[in-house]
């Protein structure tokens, strides 16, 4: 029982670890989702093991952490099309799948969206662009049963917060827990909780075009 789910990333290694503590359901593929053959691979590899797809989850993402006299065009380029273009594009992958499920596409915004925070600009930008890729993608797929929804996550430990140049996982944790009093129930979150958010709305047939917050609160300005 249970769903059957195929999960990507860059490093063999670490997605393969992640798919043998999930167990048999859970298949893995080595994949860069902003390369075409790496999308349509992953796409082929979800419809052989489940037989379909019912939901994508589009998860992956960069962070960019900078003042505006730091930016580079080539990097902006890249964190758009890793944390925008990418997903649109696996999307597209997947529609006629998904058309045959009425299944959901799930994407990741940010709380960056309604929190400003000064040299975030870049990754903020990424995710206000999905939030609003979310409401047009529900209008226009509506007709055919396919529901789009967000996530907006706080702050949550993830591999993200070290690439966005903190540079040791401890480092990140430790300014993590320090934005615990941005949150209005005085805490940051879990992956696990960030997990059941997207599995309500993979499970919720009348919710679409929404962001979901599963922030603690953080989207509300709190500070004590």
């Amino acid at each position: 029982g249970g769903a059957k789910v195929t999960i990507c990333g860059r490093r063999a290694e670490r997605v393969e670890a992640v798919a043998k503590e999930i167990g048999p359901n859970c298949a893995w593929v080595q994949a860069d989702v902003t390369k075409d053959a790496d999308r349509k691979l992953l796409i082929e590899t979800a419809v052989k093991h489940g037989g379909g797809i019912d939901a994508l989850v589009s998860n992956a993402g960069n962070m960019e952490r900078k003042p505006v006299e730091e930016w580079t065009e080539e990097r902006l380029q890249q964190i758009f099309n890793d944390n925008v273009v990418a997903g649109m594009m696996l999307t597209q992958e997947a529609l006629p799948h998904l058309v045959k499920s009425e299944g959901a596409i799930i994407f990741m915004g940010s709380v960056y969206t309604v929190r400003a925070y000064p040299g975030a600009a870049p990754y903020a930008a990424t995710k206000g662009a999905l939030e609003a890729l979310v409401k047009v993608l529900a209008t226009e797929l509506g007709p055919r049963k396919i529901r789009v929804n967000a996530v907006r996550p706080g702050a949550v430990p993830t591999e993200i917060n070290v690439r966005a140049g903190i540079f040791s996982e401890d480092a990140a944790m430790q300014r993590l827990q320090s934005m615990a009093n941005h949150h209005a129930v005085g805490r940051i979150g879990t992956s696990l909780e960030i997990a059941e958010g997207i599995e309500y709305l993979i499970r919720a047939e009348w919710v679409t075009g929404t962001v979901l917050a599963v922030d603690g609160g953080m989207g509300l300005g709190v500070i004590s």
